[in-house]
């Protein structure tokens, strides 16, 4: 992978990370459009990855001030119940990743035809969520474990976490600007855990397959466009603008298919 394709691929990235498309689906689609080689793909994805974790900081970084600073008066308050329900909807996707990390990793092999087959479900998701009105119901500490059971099911390439997390607290009845708040703090520690266990076993090094430089590159570009995303996709769940999204993987998933 030279520098020019990481750029490419960190934009997707950046971009359909809090789009309700599937980072990793397209991110897919991208290595076999590009013709990338496969050795370090999962290294790329990780550190791209990382830069969308710094986008959201950014992004809500005066909430998590105001969350870290309650969470510091070590009081069971409204900051540190919130803090709880963010652990709680982690659960899932924790275990998947500690006991499934090797099958998780056999689906991110260039499959156009599974990654087709599962934008079709997130386009399914997100055409069901259209149909739920909000009941502004608070994210309960079951609900957030609901919630996180569509994040676990998002590790696989083609099923968008943010549109499977979204739409699931929007069926669930939550408020549209707390369900989105939710499901972008909520893959914050999962992502930053799963980058420090990749860089740090020994068994496979943070930069195994691939150049240092390609890597920066996708970073860099993986980062400002998830700023922009991100902004924007707070946008488009508030005005109920999701459903269009549906359509839209509809088509890819198709193409995939057909591709693969």
């Amino acid at each position: 992978m030279n520098w020019i394709e990481a750029v490419i691929l960190g934009i997707v990235q950046g971009l359909t990370e809090f789009l309700p498309i599937s980072s990793s689906g397209h991110l897919e689609i991208g290595k076999a459009l590009l013709g990338t080689n496969p050795e370090g793909s999962l290294t790329f994805t990780v550190v791209v990855h990382g830069a969308t974790v710094l986008s959201i900081i950014v992004v809500f970084r005066r909430d998590l001030y105001r969350l870290a600073a309650d969470f510091l008066r070590f009081e069971w308050n409204e900051s540190t119940r919130y803090i709880a329900r963010l652990v709680v909807s982690m659960i899932p996707v924790v275990i998947l990743g500690l006991l499934f990390e090797e099958e998780i990793e056999r689906f991110f092999t260039g499959n156009l035809v599974f990654v087709g087959a599962m934008l079709l479900i997130t386009a399914m998701l997100l055409l069901f969520s259209h149909y739920f009105r909000s009941r502004e119901k608070k994210i309960s500490f079951p609900r957030a474990l609901v919630i996180g059971v569509a994040q676990a099911l998002a590790v696989l390439p083609g099923i968008s976490r943010s549109g499977a997390t979204i739409s699931t607290g929007l069926m669930l009845g939550g408020k549209r600007e707390e369900v989105t708040r939710f499901s972008f703090l909520m893959v914050l520690l999962p992502i930053i855990g799963a980058n420090a266990k990749d860089m740090m076993d020994p068994s496979a090094t943070a930069f195994s397959g691939i150049d240092l430089w390609p890597l920066l590159a996708g970073f860099v570009a993986a980062f400002l466009s998830g700023l922009f995303a991100c902004s924007w996709m707070i946008r488009i769940v508030n005005r109920g603008h999701l459903v269009y999204f549906a359509f839209y993987c509809i088509v890819i998933g198709l193409a995939a298919i057909l591709l693969g």
